[in-house]
């Protein structure tokens, strides 16, 4: 009787995504912005420089520059999740902010592939894909309480609900 072998494929493990200051994304969304702005510029110029087009030479740049984030918020009684979709994006790639109700997700990954036979190359291909994303939330979060894992290309964020201030509002008499 022939033996019968068995391959078991493990999941990768959840990687820990770090949580960044909101000042180094906006000074990455600057940048994205400049670069849709000036490939939106190329775009009118290269359409004769119509006018009236602005927002389609601007929605064409960013769909250009951009990959979509598709994302779910759920709420519980005590925290948002939020998951997002980034597939081919490692833990390094990414970088998330949190603010008192809002969430930015940002990242970048850079990926080259050639084919050579016998030393000449044949076919190449480069390719950049940015993300940016930014959540508004419905209530505030505990920033220090958050946290971010990535596993198979679901980033997920889980952030509390920061407590309510507790309000006490002093009664005079006329």
């Amino acid at each position: 009787m022939g033996e019968k072998s068995m391959a078991v494929q493990r999941a990768p493990a959840p990687a820990s995504i770090e949580l960044v200051e909101p000042k180094s994304l906006f000074e990455r969304i600057n940048k994205i912005h400049a670069e849709i702005e000036r490939r939106a510029y190329e775009i009118f110029q290269g359409t004769g420089g119509l006018f009236d087009h602005d927002l389609d030479d601007w929605f064409k740049a960013e769909a250009e520059l951009l990959h979509p984030v598709h994302v779910n918020l759920k709420e519980t009684e005590g925290e948002f999740t939020v998951e997002a979709e980034v597939p081919g994006f490692e833990a390094d790639n990414l970088k998330v902010s949190l603010e008192l109700r809002r969430v930015t997700i940002s990242g970048k990954r850079e990926s080259h592939k050639e084919e050579k036979e016998k030393g000449k190359t044949l076919y190449s291909e480069r390719c950049s894909n940015e993300i940016l994303r930014v959540i508004d939330l419905p209530a505030d979060v505990d920033a220090a309480k958050a946290t971010a894992t990535l596993k198979n290309g679901v980033l997920e964020l889980r952030m509390s609900k920061a407590a309510e201030p507790k309000k006490q509002v002093e009664v005079k008499t006329t």
